[in-house]
């Protein structure tokens, strides 16, 4: 766009309501054109007049009110531009789904907004420069949308990317569901969610048990499952499509996954998916070098890593200080294996009693440590999302919470924001769940956009942010000190499998586990999860903890 480009807008005939006119030129100043806005209620010979006077390269047309009125009032404008020869102006026009169908039907504007699309469209045309937007589809070609997730997070800037899972129990259904979302232009990002038999047995079929098909996800059983999900998403706007890692035979999936739905990026975890969470019979040792040697895998072919360690442990109401250690811990692995690009996630939530202020301080200690290994080799992108511990079964109720959550999660301005659908707590979501939740989801962020106040400097936030960073590194020379014969603790496998054995790395929901002590006692205090002295019932530090530990 050439700086010196002119908007020229105005409401027409009766029109007053002059407020979506308003935001879209500050959207236009913010990309650098210039604009002029003529008022409210002008006439159409005005109009026009002042556009052979001006010359605007766009003109921006606000009509509010009757569409039978709107109707008449078009046909007048499209008859005086034909009459005064206009026609290098680009006409865009704005008003209610009524009048925006009469808008189109007219033929005269390369854009039309009804306030049914999603926020950002409007931002799109205007960087794009597009020469012509369907009322059907806000969106004019694949082309448009980058289809890696630098670009696409480049791209939407500054709305942060919006994913979801879908995962329905038959491949038919998610395939149909799949492009009700992508034809929606709701969702950047759509995760496919396999169900438990193919994440564990999808490459040893003779293992699967004949029960739990479709338990959990949808019964992907051969490569073309995934292609046929990823093949109908190739419309509306085109979204990025990923897909769950599996639970072993990681670089397996890693492989179809790239060649199947291009996927966006991988997510692997360091501890998990084995004996540890039971969710595979991988040894806890066997599970860790295998999940490294897939997180090497995905850096060496370019493709951004998230390694999804951290909120596992508060899933299991681990002590702030160990979710951040442990966010730690997987980004710093992913960076020692290679990879370039990172994504961070973030869940809010989660233990659920964790208290807005201290969920804040916790994310923003797991920022600081893990963007603390930023360098020309190594980038992060954060991506936030709520926790589904903390939802209610209540449709409504689950509503107020996933817009009250996300708003909370603009605060870290993330690249990316998953969505967890509100009917999530009750059932998996259908396109419809996930597109209204999608919708709700656009509306929080669109208002958080707006100068949203910076709170994170808050006294207590703070003081609680650095107390956590002190404690995540009491934890990290604690498991350091394992391996003093190892070039690099923190990346050795064998010490990492140890840091959890000893109970450096616990949490409550392990009680029981044959490979962790699962002893440690946790509980909400003002907001924060802290880790409790079994012998008084008082808090303790991680220093005190990790004492105690070597004593024993």
């Amino acid at each position: 766009m050439k700086p010196s480009e002119l908007i020229l807008g105005a409401c027409l005939g009766e029109c007053i309501h002059v407020a979506g006119i308003i935001n879209f030129f500050r959207l236009a100043e913010s990309l650098g054109y210039q604009t002029k806005f003529l008022g409210s209620a002008i006439s159409v010979k005005d109009f026009v007049s002042a556009l052979c006077q001006h010359k605007p390269d766009i003109a921006a047309v606000s009509y509010r009110l009757a569409p039978q009125s709107a109707r008449a009032l078009f046909d007048d404008l499209k008859e005086e531009l034909s009459f005064h020869g206009i026609s290098n102006t680009r006409f865009v026009f704005g008003g209610t789904p009524p009048v925006a169908e009469i808008a189109k039907s007219i033929g005269i504007f390369d854009a039309v907004f009804s306030g049914q699309e999603p926020s950002e469209a409007v931002m799109k045309y205007l960087k794009q420069q597009a020469s012509h937007v369907s009322l059907q589809s806000t969106y004019p070609s694949g082309e448009s949308f980058a289809q890696s997730l630098v670009e696409r997070i480049n791209q939407e800037q500054p709305f942060p990317l919006l994913r979801h899972h879908l995962g329905l129990e038959t491949v038919k259904k998610t395939v149909k569901n799949a492009r009700e979302v992508a034809l929606s232009g709701e969702l950047d990002i759509l995760s496919i969610a396999p169900d438990q038999n193919a994440q564990e047995y999808f490459f040893r079929p003779e293992e699967m048990p004949d029960r739990g098909h479709g338990a959990g996800g949808v019964p992907v059983r051969k490569p073309e499952d995934l292609r046929a999900i990823f093949e109908v998403t190739r419309c509306g706007n085109y979204p990025l499509v990923r897909c769950y890692a599996g639970n072993r035979d990681l670089i397996k999936w890693a492989k179809m996954s790239l060649e199947a739905i291009n996927i966006a990026w991988g997510a692997v975890p360091l501890f998990w998916y084995s004996e540890l969470d039971k969710r595979s019979n991988r040894r806890l040792m066997e599970a860790i070098q295998e999940n490294l040697s897939a997180i090497r895998w995905y850096a060496e072919h370019g493709i951004p890593i998230e390694v999804n360690d951290s909120h596992q442990w508060s899933l299991r109401d681990a002590h702030d200080s160990i979710g951040v250690a442990t966010a730690y811990l997987a980004a710093y692995n992913a960076k020692a294996l290679g990879a370039q690009h990172y994504v961070s996630q973030y869940m809010l939530n989660t233990p659920p009693n964790t208290s807005p202020a201290m969920d804040l301080a916790k994310m923003l200690a797991k920022i600081e440590m893990i963007e603390g290994l930023h360098d020309e080799s190594f980038s992060s992108y954060r991506q936030i999302r709520t926790g589904l511990r903390s939802m209610s079964c209540n449709p409504n109720r689950a509503k107020g919470h996933l817009i009250a959550s996300i708003t909370l999660g603009m605060f870290l301005r993330p690249h990316i924001v998953h969505v967890v659908g509100y009917c999530e707590a009750d059932h998996a979501a259908t396109a419809t769940e996930i597109i209204e939740s999608c919708a709700m989801a656009r509306g929080a962020i669109s208002l958080t956009l707006s100068e949203l106040p910076d709170i994170t400097h808050v006294h207590e936030i703070c003081k609680r942010k650095q107390q956590l960073i002190e404690e995540t590194n009491a934890i990290l020379d604690s498991i350091k000190g394992l391996g003093s014969m190892s070039s690099d603790p923190l990346t050795d496998p064998v010490i990492l499998a140890r840091a959890v054995k000893t109970g450096i790395l616990d949490a409550p929901h392990l009680y029981g586990s044959k490979v962790a002590p699962g002893t440690v006692i946790t509980m909400p205090v003002d907001g924060a999860y802290v880790a409790i002295d079994p012998d008084t019932g008082k808090t303790m530090s991680e220093q005190e903890r990790l004492k105690k530990l070597v004593q024993i």
